[in-house]
């Protein structure tokens, strides 16, 4: 049984997968319903999703890209989400009261001088944050929710995302912004996470009672050190996963090299515009290489204007794109606008 099937059940209806897990069936859709519930009641509380188009690579035997596409959610994807969320909410508050040493995933409270300053930002867009001098994730909540397939949308949802604290792992519950939780640690990934393996070894202890008044003691000295060290390695490990990723892409890339492709303007910067493509690759068009104007970046709106045209650029604006070059050195790829 993989999430690809039960995608294929759920929402495709498969005739052939619903015959072979036939037994399952009415378990797979109990679980959608309940997916759902749970989704809606954490959006009513103000939970903040993000959305952020993630990259498939495609590798051959050998390790080389031969194509890279969107990384597509299905609605499998989203019941594991949702029930690992509840998960890790009731053990992080189960552990809570029964004042237990514990790691805690937490997200605080953003610096309100950002959020005031993003405020200021997005008032520009025609946005504005609710009690911004007092911020709760749901008022973040709806202005991504009203920029919901605008040209801005992505970044407003990237400036957002920087004004926001880093989540990571501590030794006392402080709450999960992000996910407006009062309670909330990393339990449901052992095999690839210490915060969870720590976690299942403190409650193993506990189940067989072998949490004594030392044992106690013991952990309440060793965790602070472990959740700071674990945060320091999961940064670590995202900065190697996209070190990885751009080199795959820059790889992919590195013999289309004068093929054109059509790309929507990902941000816009007083050095040049960078362009997504379908395939989630992004590249720079520098705006030395922008040749038919002179080209001025309005810091203000985020666009970037022709001093003597006036043809003006934005983020969300679909243009046409060649490729001009890749540099495998720094996994950059530059283009250039076919228009130009």
């Amino acid at each position: 049984m993989t999430y690809k099937d039960v995608n294929k059940i759920l929402e495709d209806e498969d005739e052939e997968l619903k015959e072979r897990y036939k037994e399952f069936i009415d378990a797979f859709k109990a679980m959608e319903q309940l997916m759902n519930i749970l989704r809606k009641k954490r959006r009513i509380r103000g939970s903040i999703d993000f959305d952020f188009e993630e990259s498939k690579i495609i590798l051959d035997d050998k390790g080389k890209p031969v194509d890279i596409k969107p990384y597509e959610r299905g609605v499998s994807e989203r019941i594991i989400e949702e029930f690992m969320i509840v998960c890790n909410e009731t053990i992080a508050e189960h552990m809570y009261w029964k004042e237990m040493p514990f790691v805690y995933r937490v997200h605080e409270d953003p610096d309100p001088e950002k959020i005031m300053a993003l405020n200021v930002l997005i008032h520009n867009f025609g946005y504005s944050i609710k009690g911004a001098d007092e911020i709760h994730p749901k008022a973040l909540q709806q202005v991504l929710d009203k920029v919901a397939g605008k040209k801005e949308e992505r970044l407003i949802n990237t400036l957002l995302l920087r004004s926001l604290r880093k989540a990571r792992y501590d030794g006392g519950s402080l709450g999960h912004f992000g996910l407006a939780s009062k309670y909330y640690c990393h339990f449901t990934s052992p095999i690839r996470r210490y915060p969870d393996l720590m976690i299942h070894r403190i409650i193993k202890e506990d189940i067989h009672r072998k949490l004594t008044p030392g044992r106690i003691r013991e952990l309440k000295e060793m965790i602070p050190g472990i959740a700071e060290q674990s945060s320091i390695r999961e940064r670590a490990a995202e900065e190697a996963e996209r070190e990885v990723e751009d080199l795959k892409k820059a790889e992919y890339m590195k013999d289309k090299i004068g093929e054109e492709y059509e790309g929507i303007i990902s941000s816009v910067t007083s050095f040049g515009m960078y362009v997504e493509l379908e395939n989630t690759i992004e590249g720079l068009v520098h705006v030395s290489n922008m040749e038919d104007d002179y080209y001025i970046f309005d810091e203000t709106s985020h666009v970037m204007i022709g001093e003597r045209k006036r043809k003006i650029y934005r983020i969300g604006d679909m243009v046409r794109i060649r490729v001009l070059s890749v540099d495998m050195a720094s996994h950059k790829v530059d283009f250039v606008l076919a228009e130009c």
